[in-house]
């Protein structure tokens, strides 16, 4: 078995930068459901902080990758149009590349291996990544949204670290990845002060080796979290 542990960060458009129609299209909800001008403003504020989060009005800044037999890591990331060279944070490789030459490298790596883990990757990373390529004309190489539940996975397993440890949502409350590491005794990436809400105005600043960084701390979270939920909870998947 060769497992490959990833997370991706990724901003938004500018919204000035979208057209009319767009802007029609994402702010139709709001004026209908806005109570007044106020709220309406809020929630347009939320929108345009929120386009990230789809693949067709965002993209891909870094991607970061732990190959869990070797015991090796290296981040991808996007250095906002400046030259930098290769360099390493705790034992990963950061390599400058654009979103297509990280996309185009991740899926190469990618036919190698048979397992993948993410933490919530099936509802955000997996589908993000494969949008995306698509988008930049790059065919993935894996499906990573084969069937939702391990049994149902043939092609590869991708483990959701997400759905694992809510039993496929079972749990009352959906958790993030910063509570589940709270709850483990393992190093929440947001320890050293930087969210993923920061990952916009970081790049934003070009401050794009924060954001590598950053990203080497949700592999390195997920990573060990993994390790826990093999150990105790797996029950042999």
């Amino acid at each position: 078995m060769k497992t490959l542990i990833f997370d991706i960060e990724t901003v938004g458009e500018e919204w000035e930068s979208l057209d009319e129609t767009s802007h029609e299209v994402l702010t139709r909800w709001i004026d209908k459901t806005a109570k007044n001008d106020e709220e309406r403003q809020a929630q347009i504020d939320d929108l345009k902080n929120g386009l990230g989060f789809s693949p067709l009005t965002g993209r891909i800044v870094a991607i970061g990758l732990y190959d869990l037999e070797r015991a090796k890591g290296v981040v991808f990331y996007d250095p906002a149009g400046e030259t930098h060279a290769d360099t390493e944070h705790e034992g990963y490789l950061l390599k400058p590349r654009t979103e297509k030459e990280m996309l185009h490298d991740f899926w190469e790596g990618a036919k190698t291996y048979d397992t993948f883990v993410t933490f919530n990757g099936r509802a955000f990373d997996a589908p993000f990544l494969a949008l995306r390529s698509a988008i930049l004309g790059i065919r993935p190489t894996k499906d990573l949204l084969e069937g939702r539940y391990l049994y149902q996975q043939r092609s590869c397993r991708h483990i959701d670290l997400a759905d694992q440890l809510s039993f496929y949502g079972a749990m009352y409350r959906k958790s993030s990845l910063h509570m589940f590491c709270r709850a483990f005794g393992i190093a929440s990436p947001k320890a050293e002060g930087v969210s993923g809400d920061d990952v916009a105005l970081l790049f934003k600043e070009k401050k794009t080796l924060d954001i590598a960084r950053y990203n080497v701390r949700d592999v390195i979270a997920t990573t060990e979290l993994y390790k826990k939920w093999r150990e105790h909870l797996s029950f042999g998947r």
